[in-house]
This record gives structure tokens, sequence and C-alpha cells, in this order.
């Protein structure tokens, strides 16, 4: 049986779908059971309570350590007969553990799980098309995105081909001890992608630049540190008028293209409606 760790987020609930479709048996964690409305044929428990009893591959969502040390679950793990663990981990862990608080999180996090003497993979995607959220009020009261740094570019990827490609680890020994680097099909600028959810919604969106001083502050009124809005600034700096790096991993390991950016608006317009 697989054991999917933030079965409701966004990776995790297209993850159990192609878990399904593969005839796996599945155990899916989550807060709140009672509302969590996911398929019919999974099993699903409370994070809190974490049973492994006959599990042998986990799914691990790093969100699960962000305040706590990994080094009991993997040894609980190993306890109960676990053998792989595929970790959702992030292309950060690039730039090594200096100036990124995301990167060092997520390499600390591996270096723990190699040293655990479970088999895995490590999944590192890059910057999520869901990310685009943070702007949902902004377009369905002003039909406005505000940000620092419109000409900065990413590739942002579907959530469901971070999940196909995880599928796959889980369900093949094709990808043990692997570290795929995952991107979107296409680099972007931030202007663009509020063009694309105009597009997807029927309305303009126009964009709106903010100075680095008031995108800061911005974003850790919200939903980041000041560390991690300071790397994200700095990391978007970088990258105004440099076109981002185009990983062919999704369709390498799954045999088809990645979805594009304007396919994720399409599908979740209602979000900024």
């Amino acid at each position: 049986m697989i054991l999917v760790t933030g079965a409701t987020g966004g990776v995790g609930r297209y993850l159990l779908d192609e878990l399904l479709d593969a005839s796996q048996k599945v155990r899916a964690l989550t807060r709140d059971p009672a509302v969590a409305r996911l398929p019919s044929g999974i099993e699903v428990a409370r994070t809190s309570d974490l049973p492994m009893d006959g599990i042998t591959s986990v799914f691990l969502n790093p969100v699960l350590f962000w305040r706590s040390d990994p080094e009991r679950f993997l040894a609980r793990a190993k306890e109960h007969g676990v053998r792989r663990i595929v970790l959702l981990s992030s292309s950060a862990t690039l730039g090594g553990e200096t100036g990124n608080p995301i990167g060092a999180h997520h390499l600390k996090l591996e270096r723990q799980i190699e040293a655990s003497g479970l088999e895995w993979t490590f999944v590192r995607p890059g910057a999520f098309a869901s990310n685009s959220r943070q702007w949902a009020d902004q377009i369905r009261t002003e039909g406005v995105v505000r940000s620092a740094y419109g000409e900065a570019h990413t590739a942002p990827i579907h959530e469901g081909d971070i999940a196909a490609v995880a599928a796959r680890a889980l369900v093949t020994d094709d990808y043990v001890g692997a570290k795929p680097v995952l991107s979107g099909p296409e680099s972007l600028t931030t202007a663009e992608q509020a063009r694309i959810l105009g597009e997807a919604i029927g309305q303009p969106v126009r964009f709106e630049e903010l100075t680095p001083e008031a995108a800061r502050e911005a974003m850790t009124s919200g939903y980041a540190t000041e560390e991690i809005a300071d790397s994200l600034l700095r990391m978007f700096a970088d990258s105004v008028g440099r076109p981002a790096e185009i990983s062919r991993e999704v369709e390498r390991i799954t045999g088809r293209p990645g979805r594009t950016f304007a396919q994720w608006a399409s599908e979740h317009a209602a979000d900024f409606q």
C-alpha cells in the first residue's frame, strides 16, 4: 500500500487519481478526514495519527516537517517495513544551502532521507502554476496583478504533471535514486501569466509593477517570512529578461508533453472569477 501525505494538496490530490488509475492501494493522510472528499477506493486517515501498518512506499510532502524533524518519521517508517520514499522536493536545492531558505529546507530533508537507508526519489519541481492563486483576490475585485519584476521569467508547472512523475517513481523501480528536475514546457514572464489568466476568465487582467519594497511588504504581511520574501525577490530580479531553463523530464518520464500554464488557467478559471 502507498501512503500519500498532503493528500488534499495541489499535488497530492492529482496523485491519488494517478495511483487509482494504476490500480494501487492507497492510504491518504489529511488533517480532517470528515471533510476531505477524496475519491472512493481510497483509505483515508488523519495526519496526526500517521498510520503506517501495511505501507511499502510513501509520498512525502515536506510541509509535514517545516517546523519539525523527520528523523522520527523515517525511523518509524523503517520499523513498519516501508521500502521507499518519494519526496516532493524543489529545484531550489540546486542552489545549495546558501541564501535560499526554501532550497536549504528541502536539501536537508533530502540528505536525511538518503542517510535513512530507504530507497528514495527526489522530485524537484520549480515554480508551481498554482502560485498564481496569490493574485486571485486582486483579479476578482480589480482585474489586476500587482507584483515586482513583471519581466521576470519562470516556467510554471502544472501540479498534475508533478503528480504523474511522482506516481511513476512510486509504482516502478525505474527512478530509485533519481532527482528529476521538473518545469513547465514554456518560459513566461509574470506579466504574461497575468494576460493568460485574463484570457482564461474572459476579461482583461492588467499587470501593475510594484517596487521591490512594496512587494516585500505585501509578501511578509501575507504568506512569507522576511527571509523567504528576500530570497524570492532576489530570484525574480535575477530572472528579469532571462528565459527560464526548460526541463523535458515530464515528457521523458510520463511519455506525454507537460501541460501549459494556459491549460492550468483554463482548468482553474473559477478560482479567479
